[in-house]
This record gives structure tokens, sequence and C-alpha cells, in this order.
């Protein structure tokens, strides 16, 4: 699933050491050794309210005994959670595979409303392989790999192509060179396996979750795994386990081109702004004539590809709508490629922890299913993509091209769902027009669970709760303080929602510093590279 926003920074050091380990069965759980000693966290923008430490995890969870890795957590206290009217502790993951789970426990501590916050304390944790775990995942020299402006992702000719593909087969054979002992590992059902160390860690019997994006897919997973263990779980835009991974691309590619057209009829409903046609079809003309003139010759690091990664930002986000519209439009009726390069290097623009974020996307999503290894078939599956969805069609494949070369083959995926009589009430949030996890997996997820409901927020942005919407929140902060989820005992059948929030107003052609900062934010942390 193609990630290219950038991570707010935040790290959480390990501290302290303790062991949490599991055992190799599924649904099996052995008890903490140890219990977590908190500690302060290192750097001076810290706040003092967030602790740190490490939880030692099983490399292999199948051999409890042998050798370990780090799990770099952090926790914002609640002032109430563990009193009479506590409800202990809500871990937090914001997606990928790759993101930083102790940056999203900040972000959730200081934007859940207060009487909520105060009956949690907040964990997040960075999953293995991840930023401030030990190790963490690195395969190339970003600098090199990343360089741009990079060749185009539509490739013109079989040698472009096969320039290309030659890429993909150097990172995958750069990864397993590099991490051959570590790779096998790599997988969402240890990281939910990860996630049951952290809690037996704590001294919790149970823990509530909140997940977005692919976090959900790892939420789902945990659930099914560990159904008895689960006191609250909120799905947030979620995956649909059908299709990991390789078809969840393909799905992903339609959708991302659908919403990119959403943004060419609003670049065209305010024409006076930004002249660029009065018509959807006129501003796709425009925009394809931008893509091939920077093909043609690139504007610093911008080419195509890097226009292509730009305007993929808003597939996630309509917040950034106006920023895109006003570099189109330089661009477009100026030959002015500031804004464009200004997009880039505040969206896009690749350093070490974007590299850290990529490698640990890739050797997850490789691992946790089988992708074919017969790169014609790629190539075929593309092509007929590209024909009625060419926005995102060939830079996802070669985003995802790795896999096909993967030194680790595919597993076969957790069946989620299979527990599901065991779990509480589920709060599934799904935004209707979601580029990057679409609708129906949703609607698939709230059928493999009879307890879920699913409250439907009607625009397209990608990561909802805490995002900005004052009735998804209201649902949200319901549900997390008495289990309460929308549309009572009876749900919904089909394609229809149990409860339903109106989208947020469309963004206006200029940007409003007033507007949307929380929702730009929430997406680079559940998002990014």
């Amino acid at each position: 699933m193609r990630r290219v926003l950038g991570v707010v920074v935040g790290v959480a050091v390990p501290v302290v050491l303790v062991a949490g380990l599991t055992t190799g069965a599924r649904g099996a759980a052995a008890a903490p050794r140890d219990a977590v000693a908190w500690g302060s966290c290192p750097g001076s923008k810290t706040a003092a309210t967030v602790e740190c430490a490490t939880v030692n995890v099983p490399l292999d969870p199948s051999k409890p005994d042998g050798p370990t890795i780090a799990l770099a957590v952090n926790r914002i206290k609640g002032s109430a959670s563990h009193d009479h009217n506590g409800l202990g502790v809500l871990l937090v993951n914001p997606g990928g595979p790759g993101a930083s789970g102790v940056t999203l426990a900040r972000y959730v501590a200081a934007a859940l409303p207060k009487d909520v916050a105060a009956r949690y304390d907040v964990i997040g944790f960075d999953p293995r392989g991840v930023g401030a775990s030990e190790p963490a995942l690195s395969c190339v020299d970003p600098k090199k790999h990343f360089a741009a402006p990079r060749p185009d992702q539509v490739p013109r000719d079989d040698a472009a192509a096969g320039a290309l593909v030659a890429k993909a087969k150097a990172y995958a054979e750069a990864c397993g060179a590099r991490w051959s002992w570590l790779l096998p590992h790599l997988t969402t059902e240890n990281s939910a396996r990860d996630m049951d160390a952290i809690r037996q860690a704590l001294g919790e019997q149970k823990i509530s979750y909140l997940g977005y994006s692919y976090g959900t897919y790892l939420g789902s997973v945990y659930a099914t795994l560990f159904p008895n263990r689960v006191r609250r779980l909120v799905l947030d835009s979620v995956v649909d386990p059908q299709g990991v991974w390789y078809d969840a691309n393909i799905a992903q590619d339609y959708a991302f081109d659908r919403r990119h057209r959403d943004f060419l009829a609003w670049v065209a409903r305010h024409n006076d702004t930004y002249h660029l046609g009065r018509t959807q079809a006129e501003v796709s003309a425009a925009y394809t004539a931008m893509r091939d003139r920077l093909a043609a010759g690139p504007s610093g690091p911008v080419g195509p590809s890097e226009l292509d990664d730009i305007f993929t930002v808003g597939g996630y986000t309509d917040i950034v709508w106006p920023q895109l519209g006003a570099a189109f439009a330089a661009y477009a009726k100026k030959g002015q490629a500031d804004g464009l390069v200004t997009a880039y290097r505040q969206h896009v623009d690749h350093d070490a922890a974007a590299e850290n974020n990529y490698a640990v996307y890739l050797a997850v999503q490789c691992r946790d299913a089988e992708w074919p290894r017969d790169w014609a078939r790629w190539t075929a599956d593309t092509v007929k993509v590209n024909a009625k969805a060419p926005f995102m069609a060939w830079a996802n494949a070669w985003y995802n091209a790795p896999c096909a070369f993967w030194p680790e083959k595919g597993g076969t995926p957790v069946r989620v769902g299979d527990t599901a009589a065991h779990l509480p009430p589920i709060l599934l949030v799904q935004s209707r027009h979601d580029a990057a996890t679409p609708y129906a997996g949703a609607l698939r997820v709230r059928a493999r669970f009879p307890s879920a409901r699913l409250l439907q927020e009607g625009g397209g942005n990608h990561g909802v709760s805490l995002g900005g919407s004052a009735c998804v929140d209201r649902h949200l902060a319901a549900y997390l303080r008495d289990g309460s989820v929308p549309g009572g005992a009876a749900r919904q059948a089909g394609r229809r929602p149990d409860a339903t929030c109106a989208a947020g107003p469309e963004p206006r052609p200029l940007p409003s510093a007033a507007r949307g900062r929380g929702h730009l934010r929430l997406t680079k942390v559940i998002v990014g590279q």
C-alpha cells in the first residue's frame, strides 16, 4: 500500500530493559518475567509527561527462550487510568507498516478529550524493525536509492522497464544481504505477538487499541489471536484482510485514481483562482501536459516520478489541495516550479527515517503473504490497471516491486475473524472515499467481526478519528468511555453503515491557517515514510 508522506519526527530511545514473552502457540500467553521500568525520554523537546522504556521480545516467538530484540515504547499516563474508573492502557499504532507508534502516542494523548485521556495510559511502540526499536531495518543509502529526479515510473520502453526491475531486485538483494537473520521474523503476526508481550510486561489483563491504516490490520490480527485480551478495539481506515497484499495494491490503484479525479474536479470548480480549465477533463489535460513537460526536462529535484509522489499526497488528505492547486497553476501557467519543489521537500523528500519505514514496509508485506514471482504477471496486471486508472498504477507497482524478488517467500496470512465470537463490541471508522484503504475493506472486516459497528464519515481523507471531525470524535469518545457503539444492538446489512457523520467542509482554494492542520499532522503520522 503506497506511502509517500514524511513522518512527524519523535523517537523513544531505549532506557531500561524488560522481558515480556509469548509462546509459539496461537492465542497462548506466558506470564511476564519483569515489570516495565519507565524512565525519562531523551531529547529536549520531549514533554516531561512522556515516559520511555524498552521491552525485549523473542526474535522468533516460537522460541521464547531464544535471542531477543528490543522494542521502544513510551507512555503518557492518565491521571485516573488505574483507579476504580480507570480503563488501563490504550495501545496505538499508526500503520505503514513502518510508521512510529511512539510518535502517534503523543498525538493521541493530546487529542483525546481530557476525561477520556485521564482514564487511559496511552502506550506507543515502534514495531520490530522500526525507528528507535533495535535493530532498526535499513537496506540502502537513501540519498543514492531515492536520488531525485528519478527515472519516469511510467516506462516508455523495455529498456526503461528493465532498469526499474533491476533497481527493485537490487533493493531486495541488499535487504537480504544485510538482514538474512531478521527478515524471516518481520511479519504482522509476530508484531501482534509483540503487542501481547507488551501487555504482559505492563501487567495488564486486557488492552484497548486504536489503529489506523495498516494498524487496523495489525489490530484485526491481534484480536483474532488474542480475543480474550481485548477491552476496546478501534480500527480507523480499515484494511481489507482478503486482499493482503498484492490484490490490495491493485484495489488501491483504482481508489487513488478516483480520488485524483476528485481533486481535478475541485480545481475545475475553482477555475477563477487556478485558470486550468472549467471541467475535470480540461484540468486533467493540463495535468498530463505538466507531467510530460517535467518528463522532458525536470525542474530541480522534481521530475515526473516526483510529481506523482507530490500529488499522491492529495489522495490521503484534501487539506493539501490548495497547496497542490497553487503549485500546479504556477508551473502550468508560468513555468514556475518553486511550489512543486516546496511540496516535494515538505511531503516526500527521502531521508534515513523514510528508508527505514520503506524497508520495514516491504519486509512485512513481502513476508506476510505470497506475491507473484513472475514479473510478466506484474506487467500484465499493471498494464491492465493503467488503462483504466493511470494515476498511480505504475508508481504503486514499482513501490512494491521488490516483493517479486524478496529473499524470504511470503507466508500464510492469519485468518482474520476466526475467533470473533469471543470479542467485545468493536468500532470501525471509515471515510466513504478513502483511497488508501477503500470502503469495501471496512465492510468486509465488519462481516468478519459480528460485534463490529461501522461509522462512516462522508469525505475522502485517510485517517478520521482525532483528525478534525467533531461528529466522529464524539462517537470515538463515547466508545472509549463505556464501550457504546453507534447504531445500537441492531447491525446494518450490506453496504449500509451503522451510523454516519457528514464530510468536513470542502477546502477553499487559498490555504487557511485555521483549517486542517490537525488532519495533516495526523496524516503524516499514520502514513509515514
